[in-house]
């Protein structure tokens, strides 16, 4: 393996191994940072609001549709922070810091493992939601209509789970070589076309029938498809730093186990960010279908927090990840950090707006007041903590790519320790609404703090 260091200068009095020029090793972060979270932000955004389009095609099938939607949600969720998140922050950290320390040869190998990882976990989570998704939904306290409206779109959507995982999987492994234009546009046109083939399959547009729930889903399927066909296809070309050469590679167990060693530590955090939102949904459940609906409506604007905090926390990977490889820790801390103080005050003024006007992104949905109102008690709780989620979601993506996963998921323990058991309280009290709604701002709050101090407490000197 050959490999070359150019000189540089130092950075925070340490010595940067800058590799072959590598640009993102030395000068200002904030401009490298920017320059990358905004097509991350981009993309992020479309997908977003194509999950408000799919969401608004749902609402024109009536209430038992959207309540429906809020019992699936959590399931859908889980499966894009598993395979972007978690397992993908895995792939990208693991790979950013092989070219931080000048190896491509690494790097070039940890792309094609991270593509057999992403194949293997798609595979598994279409199997087990096609087999038990029906028992899942109705042990959530899923029934009647709105359960049959979530199989419905579980039946089809999950049946794409390998599309999901592989453009995910694609996109995580070009981010951590630093490029962030071609899965940000990729995955933009994903979400244009989810609108599109969404919207005509389910709404039975032109000569089209009309297939509901299933036609919804089937849009984000097709869509997932043609985008992880298009990455495919563009590193295979070798047009990225990296070149995914699949046949003939030789797989080893240490490449394995420098991807796993991060993401599968780390797939426990959406579990537990899964677990808190089943607690919670159960816990409305248990008012009605109206206010089922309006919950369901409020977390669908977690969709969109989480997209632009991943955006901002992912841009900070590759420059977290290179400087550790090249053993600059004081410029990859300071990386991580800069990214919080991106992320919050973003997240910070969405809840800020929520909070004065929540019907702006009610009224997108539904019409029917007493979902509203559910709506509006949700924010009112939820939206003055969202800054503090912000912060500790971008400084879980910088974590995994310094390596140190484990921080950030025991901080997801103390949220979900903190809404299991004041949800047990909760319900054991037949507590109103309104407490469930403080309940979930309670828990967002103790995730960006708790985040925050073990980040602050974690030394970052031993990272491999």
């Amino acid at each position: 393996m050959n490999q070359t260091t150019n000189p540089s200068p130092s950075v925070d009095g340490e010595k940067p191994n800058v590799a072959g020029g590598n640009a993102l090793l030395v000068g200002p972060l904030l401009p490298q940072l920017v320059r990358f979270a905004l097509p991350n932000i981009g993309a992020m955004l479309a997908t977003a609001l194509a999950a408000m389009a799919e969401t608004r095609y749902v609402g024109s099938f009536g209430t038992p549709a959207l309540a429906g939607m809020a019992l699936i949600f959590p399931f859908v969720m889980l499966q894009n922070m598993l395979s972007a998140g978690a397992m993908g922050g895995g792939m990208s950290s693991a790979i950013s810091r092989a070219i931080g320390a000048n190896d491509q040869e690494r790097a070039n190998s940890l792309a094609v493992h991270s593509v057999w990882i992403g194949l293997f976990l798609g595979t598994v989570y279409m199997s087990i939601m096609e087999l038990c998704g029906p028992w899942f939904l109705a042990a959530l306290g899923g029934h009647g209509e709105a359960l049959a409206h979530a199989v419905a779109y579980s039946e089809v959507a999950f049946l794409g789970s390998i599309f999901t995982w592989t453009l995910n999987t694609l996109a995580s492994v070009l981010r951590g070589c630093g490029s962030m234009k071609a899965p940000s546009a990729t995955l933009f046109a994903v979400a244009i076309a989810q609108v599109v083939f969404g919207g005509a399959l389910g709404l039975g547009l032109g000569p089209l029938p009309q297939w509901g729930m299933r036609g919804v889903a089937a849009g984000g399927v097709l869509a997932n498809a043609l985008g992880a066909w298009y990455l495919w296809s563009y590193m295979a070309r070798g047009e990225s730093r990296l070149v995914l050469k699949m046949k003939g590679a030789t797989l080893r167990t240490d490449d394995f186990t420098q991807i796993l060693r991060v993401g599968a530590v780390a797939c426990a955090s959406p579990f537990q960010t899964v677990f808190t939102i089943l607690i919670l949904t159960k816990l409305v459940g248990t008012f009605g279908t109206h206010a089922l609906a309006g919950y369901g409506i409020g977390t669908r604007l977690e969709f969109l927090l989480v997209p632009i905090a991943f955006a901002v926390g992912v841009a900070s990977v590759p420059l977290v990840g290179m400087a550790l490889g090249a053993g600059m820790v004081a410029r990859a801390r300071r990386a991580a950090w800069l990214a919080a103080g991106l992320a919050a005050p973003i997240l910070g003024v969405v809840g800020l707006v929520v909070l004065i006007a929540p019907d702006l992104w009610t009224q997108l949905f539904t019409q029917d007041e007493s979902v509203m109102q559910a709506a509006r008690g949700y924010f009112q709780w939820a939206g003055p903590t969202y800054a503090l989620f912000g912060l500790g979601l971008s400084l879980y993506f910088s974590s995994l790519a310094a390596g140190t996963a484990v921080g950030p998921v025991l901080a997801g323990t103390l949220r979900l320790i903190v809404v299991a058991i004041g949800g047990a309280m909760l319900a054991s009290w037949h507590a109103p609404a309104w407490m469930v709604f403080a309940l979930v701002s309670a828990g967002m709050a103790a995730y960006g703090i708790a985040t925050a101090f073990i980040v602050l407490r974690t030394s970052w000197n031993k990272v491999q």
